[in-house]
């Protein structure tokens, strides 16, 4: 939902000569090499339009088997339970994905801001500590296993903007709206063998 246009030009500026497609086709999901789950808009909205499309299934599998990039709702989702419509997730991840109560500023967090790598990981690559990244939310994740954590913001608190386990990677931000580092964070995962 959302940024399905955007973030498949940025993919294909990243990987020429690639197919990039954009479906919600269970059997195109399963014989994809890679998978982008991005989502912007609401959770119940989005989770609502996976199980629809009869999609749901096929991005389970997929985030069990391949390289596999959540972008903001795409990362929400993998999580247990949204607070957005008291929503279910995927389950995919331990933890829940609250709303920012954060007083003096405004919500939903829109714009430029720091992230702070974690941990280092394959995705992180030619993208320095510390660079800027853009935001379009008023939910985060809050996993309940620290360890998946690869990144972290500051939006009047701390709070988790990037994920990693196995094969999964995930971000809070658009890589696809983040100019260079974006690209890069892209360009990283298509040419990422976990």
């Amino acid at each position: 939902m959302g940024n399905l246009r955007s973030v498949s030009k940025a993919l294909e500026h990243v990987a020429p000569g690639a197919e990039v497609l954009a479906t919600a086709d269970p059997a195109a999901i399963r014989s994809a090499q890679r998978v982008v789950v991005p989502g912007q808009g609401a959770m119940p909205d989005c989770m609502r339009q996976l199980a629809a499309s009869g999609a749901r299934e096929a991005v389970i599998e997929a985030a069990g088997a391949k390289p596999f990039l959540g972008i903001c709702i795409g990362l929400q989702m993998l999580f247990e339970r949204g607070e957005e419509g008291d929503t279910r997730g995927l389950g995919l991840l331990p933890g829940n994905v609250p709303r920012f109560r954060v007083s003096g500023l405004k919500i939903p967090h829109m714009g430029w801001n720091e992230v702070l790598q974690r941990r280092p990981h394959a995705l992180w690559a030619g993208i320095p500590d510390r660079s800027r990244f853009y935001f379009v939310h008023s939910y985060f994740p809050a996993p309940r296993d620290e360890g998946v954590t690869a990144a972290t913001c500051v939006y009047g608190m701390p709070f988790t903007c990037a994920v990693a386990r196995d094969n999964i990677f995930a971000v809070q931000f658009h890589p696809e709206k983040s100019q260079s580092a974006g690209l890069q964070l892209l360009s990283n995962f298509v040419r990422w063998r976990p």
